[in-house]
């Protein structure tokens, strides 16, 4: 069984005098939900960079293999469907509806975000909101609640649109590192049709060893939801049982995983988080 990184730190002497919390996962994004999108988390700001070029590509190859309708015959419910598994406050869920559009899709997909925190979604619907009407985006968005560690039980809760052949593309970003490896890949394969793509970011394993997810509440007690080290290899084994194969992209290793470390002129752009 992965042990979490609070176990794995239990067995090394602690350097920051700062008091930790660590609560229940969906606990901590609740909590956390008001000031995710603000509080100078710099390993979001670097997703996004990274997102704004994989996700053409993911969109590109899901175009090709599905070959949706005809614009003008396509209704709303006919529509594959590209999930955003783990949507949080809706960053990447924008960024998806934002490059569809860029790439001239926008009327040929539906975008459905889910995720576990309720707090989350709330911010998820006002931020998806507003984007829709200042972009007046054709793509139609739905959120819904799906728990990654509860699946059989959330299952009841999907979207309506996802009770058919399922989701011809799964985007989930900074969520792995919070779900066993084997959890994690059954429910995002329970909730694609066969052929699907699944696109996949997460804090290494080593940076994980040094600054976990979490934030600071307002006690200065800085609260963390569980958290694992994956390593990669580890990750490639889990996908594979469950069914997936690697498909390369652009800047990837031998591996077909792409890994982006920070280096001083990246931690300018990132911010002052970044550079310590």
């Amino acid at each position: 069984m992965a042990q979490t990184i609070q176990e794995l730190l239990a067995t090394k002497p602690s350097g920051s005098p700062q008091q930790t919390q660590y609560v229940d996962t969906v606990e901590a994004y609740d909590k956390w939900a008001e000031v995710y999108d603000t509080d100078g988390n710099f390993l979001q700001r670097l997703d996004t960079i990274e997102m704004r070029t994989l996700l053409p590509q993911f969109i590109d190859r899901v175009s090709k293999r599905f070959q949706p309708s005809p614009p003008e015959t396509e209704t709303t419910t006919t529509r594959p469907s590209l999930v955003d598994l783990g949507c949080g406050t809706g960053r990447n869920t924008i960024e998806l509806l934002s490059a569809l559009s860029t790439a001239k899709k926008a009327n040929h997909f539906s975008v459905i975000g889910l995720d576990a925190s309720r707090g989350m979604l709330d911010v998820a619907r006002t931020a998806t909101r507003e984007y829709g009407a200042k972009s007046a985006t054709q793509t139609p968005v739905e959120l819904g609640i799906l728990d990654l560690l509860q699946p059989e039980v959330s299952k009841t809760q999907l979207p309506s649109s996802l009770a058919g052949p399922g989701a011809v593309g799964v985007i989930s970003t900074l969520v792995l590192q919070h779900i066993p490896l084997e959890r994690f890949f059954a429910a995002a394969a329970g909730i694609m049709r066969a052929g699907g793509y699944l696109l996949v970011t997460n804090m290494h394993a080593e940076m994980g060893m040094r600054s976990q997810a979490g934030f600071t509440d307002e006690r200065g007690v800085k609260v963390r939801p569980t958290s694992y080290c994956h390593a990669i290899s580890d990750v490639l084994d889990a996908a594979a049982e469950a069914g997936f194969e690697v498909e390369e992209v652009v800047g990837a290793g031998e591996d077909g995983v792409l890994v982006r470390g920070v280096d001083e002129q990246l931690g300018e752009v990132l911010g002052a988080r970044a550079k310590k």
